[in-house]
């Protein structure tokens, strides 16, 4: 294989601006999110554009973090600053998680 076909790397600290705790605490795993309408137009880049696009559908943060290939920690500091921006909701839970959830949450993480 080609090194420069390869992925190009990109260290989970430049995705945060060297940031490892959340500005929003309690954000777990199956935390459900939504973007807001406007979020679309917003000026984001990269990972957070990538979130907002995927949470035009409610998403847990495993699911994020799956797609984007990324860490949760990494995620999890993302979606703290698009919560504080206004883009992004967390969309009220059930005080109990269905079976099918919990699994898929299961298999998201093991995905990772």
């Amino acid at each position: 294989m080609n090194p420069a076909d390869e992925d190009p790397v990109v260290r989970p600290f430049m995705l945060t601006g060297g940031r490892t705790q959340p500005l929003q605490d309690g954000l777990r795993i199956e935390t459900q999110l939504m973007a807001v309408p406007a979020a679309l137009s917003a000026p984001l880049r990269f990972e957070s554009r990538r979130i907002v696009e995927l949470c035009q559908s409610p998403r847990s943060i495993a699911d994020l973090a799956v797609a984007l290939a990324a860490p949760l920690g990494v995620v999890r500091v993302i979606v703290a600053d698009l919560i504080t921006q206004g883009l992004v909701r967390v969309r009220n839970a059930p005080d109990t998680l269905s079976t099918a959830l919990i699994e898929r949450i299961r298999d998201r993480v093991r995905a990772l």
